[in-house]
């Protein structure tokens, strides 16, 4: 694949951030996807903290403004969709996302989940306990998520 080629093939498995793929590209030639996936999560690894916290920035808040106004990629919209973001009641929705506000005005950056992994439930219980994690825990905790949900991505394609 030319880098081109390899960008249009896996660059969407980062929220908004191309660039990983175009960085990670030097790492190959690959044999299989689990390579493509080390390499792609190799490259955020070694990015700047403030690389990766645009990439952290680069997500959604869950049930947030741009998923009420329909203006997530299709793989948010799609993975919000699987834990039935897209479809909470006033309150239940009140409730999430004034819990994720929270956890932005303390962290600088939104709550980043794996949602495919949990249940609405499960996702209101991961947020309250994550509130009370330092800056540093929580920007690994946010890429270890970002990772999963890469390799998902990429895994459904």
């Amino acid at each position: 694949m030319t880098r081109e080629e390899f960008v249009a093939e896996y660059g969407f498995a980062y929220e908004s951030s191309p660039w990983i793929a175009e960085r990670a590209y030097e790492r190959g030639p690959f044999d299989d996807l689990g390579s493509v996936i080390a390499a792609l999560r190799e490259t955020v690894e070694a990015a700047t903290e403030e690389e990766q916290l645009a990439l952290i920035c680069a997500h959604p808040d869950l049930a947030g403004r741009a998923a009420v106004a329909g203006e997530l990629t299709p793989a948010s919209t799609s993975e919000q969709a699987s834990a039935g973001l897209d479809r909470l009641d006033p309150a239940t929705h009140t409730r999430l996302t004034g819990f994720t506000a929270r956890y932005r005005r303390r962290f600088g950056f939104p709550y980043v989940v794996c949602v495919r992994e949990h249940t609405l439930q499960s996702i209101v219980d991961d947020v309250k306990g994550r509130i009370s994690h330092d800056r540093s825990t929580e920007l690994r905790t946010a890429l270890a998520e970002i990772h999963k949900i890469a390799a998902l991505r990429l895994a459904d394609r």
